[in-house]
């Protein structure tokens, strides 16, 4: 199925997410910003690049080493080498 949804919306729930958890201790994480909340399905194509770089810039000031610096990393470089694994060793190796 194929649905549709703002980026920016996309980005809001997954910050989201991430505040709930890091504050509280609930809710689902850094999955968001792989996953769809409503179906469960893995984002793919452009939207998975869109929501890696989001999420990249995100956490970009966060001390490297902390889980979200690692997750952002994570999420950046699996979004870049499925669309374009050429470029992905670069990133994955930060």
């Amino acid at each position: 199925t194929m649905g549709l949804a703002h980026l920016s919306c996309l980005v809001r729930q997954a910050e989201a997410s991430v505040n709930e958890f890091e504050d509280q201790g609930t809710g689902e994480g850094f999955a968001k910003w792989v996953k769809c909340f409503d179906c469960g399905q893995d984002f793919h194509g452009v939207v998975k690049v869109a929501l890696g770089w989001a999420c990249w810039k995100m956490y970009l000031g966060r001390p490297v080493g902390s889980e979200a610096y690692i997750c952002a990393i994570g999420a950046l470089g699996n979004a870049i080498q499925s669309a374009r694994p050429e470029e992905a060793l670069p990133v994955l190796e930060a």
